[in-house]
Formats: C-alpha cells, structure tokens, sequence
C-alpha cells in the first residue's frame, strides 16, 4: 500500500535534500530507478555515482558540497538526476521545498498565492511566482489518447471587474460609456460522466471561437451537447450527434440530465479562487491558471497523497524557462 502523506510527515521524511531526491526517485521512478536516460534514450544501460566515502555528499567542482543523487549513462556517457527534462531542470530551490510547495499546490482547493509561497519559504518574489508556473505547467492536461464521447456540458463565463465599478477616470472607462463589456470570456466543458473539465481562453463567445475548443476534446459523432439556449450553441448543434439545452429566459434550469450546473459549480470555485486567493490574475497567464483550477477539479476525488503522486507523473518533459514568460 502506497503511503500517504501530510505536511507534517512529508517534512519528518525528507530532512535531508538526499532525502528528498530518494523520495522524488520513488514517486517518479517505477522502483526508485530510472527507465532510460533522459539524454539518449538508452534503457537499462546507467549506474548510480556513488560517492567514494559513502557519504550521501559529494564534491562538485569548485568544492562545495552537494546531496544531489547524480546517475551516468553508459552509453552516451552524460550524467543525470530525477530531475533532469523535468519542470524542476536548472533550478536552484531545493528540492525539499520543491516538494513541500509541491504538495500545498496539490492539497489547495483554492490554490496558494505567489506570496504566500514567498513568505513561508523565504524566496523571492520572482522565484516563488516562477516556481508556481512551472507547477501549472505540469497540471496542464496532455494530449487525450482518444477524443471524448456522451454528454458533455458546455458553458461560458467572463473573468474581471465589472466596468461600472470602476472609477471615472479608469483609461478603461470606453466600456463603461458603451454599456459593453471588456471582461475576459471562458468556455468550460466538463464531461458528464468522468467529470473531468476542460476550460479556455477565447476572444470571444461566437461559434467559429467555441466550436474549435470542443472539437479539441470531444468526438463530434459521439458527443451529446448540453448547453443554456445561447444562438453560439444552437448554430453548431448539427455537427453533434445530438444537442439539448435549456431556456434560462423563461426559468429552466435543469430537464433530466440536460443542464449546465457542472459548469456553474466550476464556474463559482474558479471565480472563488481567483477573487480569494491571487485578487489579479492576468489575461496573458489566465489560460495557466485555467489548467490548475482544471486540474484540481478533475481530481478533487482524489486523496492528497494520490494527487500529488498524479502531478509528480507530469513532469517531465515539461521544462519552463522564465523569459517566454515575461516576453509579450
């Protein structure tokens, strides 16, 4: 039986960043040893470089000295650890608050703020707000093996301050003066069955902007459209197999199984945690704080342990770098 974990008795596991580099090897690594090398691809061909005093740390070159755990192919001769290719590659925090912060982002039902990272870990604030990028990273759904079928609810919702709150000389204040919006509009599909949801950024709420996001997870010829009665929804319904809605003009909210609740339920947790948590949240990094919230609910069934475990089983291949962050 897999163990299970708390803030308390992950810290009592890992005194050491040895420690934790063995615990990272563990939940990575069927085993605790490494399937291939990362650089070439060889499988089976590597070694531990243990170091010669039998200490868990070894000296590097200038002379200090480090716990990382460090393995070599045999092959093409490169050395690596548990975290190379990974979202942790070139990073400097340590490993143990790597999994400490790991672990809060994957126990929070309504996230954890950069500064508050900051804060506990005393980090700055760059390296905390970077450090929780590369996490929403790895909660970034992959490629489905196969797209979706059944019923699935589609809604949309809009991120941001209302226009009429805003003070009179607010540079945004066109939107007000037009009676429009400028709030940033979402779309979510949450699967009705595995309850899994998928949301995104779009420009806007038009068929030719909302039929591609579907398109992405769902199998038209198999999919089975609940929406509210919005003319976007109701213009692409002949390219599913079927598509019910509900009138919320005249007071139906629910017909059967044909509603739009799941997303309402997602829409107030997502709305909840950006308002609570993060207060401001970006359009240009909204869509990855999409992928976090997406993620969590995914898999709010799950134990603490058990998500952190699926999150550790993301994260390689997905190396962030800081700069196409920053760049716009």
């Amino acid at each position: 039986m897999k163990q299970e974990f708390s803030m308390p008795s992950l810290a009592l596991r890992i005194p050491t960043e040895a420690d934790a580099y063995k615990l990272m090897e563990e939940l990575v690594w069927p085993g605790a040893q490494p399937e291939a090398c990362p650089h070439c691809g060889v499988v089976g061909k590597f070694y531990y470089l243990a170091p010669k005093d039998g200490s868990e740390g070894r000296k590097t070159r200038t002379g200090a000295v480090s716990q990382r755990r460090v393995w070599k192919c045999g092959t093409c001769r490169k050395q690596f650890s548990v975290l190379t290719g990974s979202i942790f590659h070139g990073s400097k925090v340590p490993l143990r608050t790597w999994l400490l912060v790991l672990f809060e982002m994957a126990s929070s039902k309504n996230g954890v703020s950069a500064r508050e990272i900051e804060r506990k870990y005393s980090l700055t604030p760059k390296t905390a707000w970077f450090m929780l990028q590369r996490i929403r990273e790895a909660m970034r759904s992959g490629p489905l093996s196969g797209l979706l079928g059944g019923a699935v609810q589609v809604d949309e919702t809009w991120i941001g301050g209302e226009p009429k709150n805003r003070h009179a000389n607010d540079p945004r204040d066109r939107a007000r003066a037009y009676g429009t919006t400028d709030k940033q509009p979402i779309v979510a599909l949450v699967h009705y069955e595995t309850r899994s949801v998928h949301s995104r950024v779009v420009r806007d709420v038009t068929t030719k902007n909302l039929l591609p996001v579907i398109l992405e997870v769902m199998d038209p010829k198999r999919t089975h459209l609940h929406t509210d009665s919005a003319m976007a929804y109701r213009q692409m319904a002949p390219d599913f197999a079927a598509h019910e809605y509900v009138n919320h003009s005249v007071g139906e909210y629910v017909r059967g199984n044909v509603s739009t609740n799941l997303n309402e339920g997602y829409f107030s947790q997502l709305k909840r945690s950006l308002d609570g948590t993060h207060h401001h949240v970006s359009v240009e990094h909204l869509q990855r704080y999409l992928h976090q919230f997406d993620w969590l609910y995914t898999h709010c069934k799950a134990t603490d342990s058990q998500r952190l475990r699926l999150l550790l089983g993301n994260i390689s291949g997905r190396r962030l770098t800081y700069r196409p962050l920053v760049t716009r």
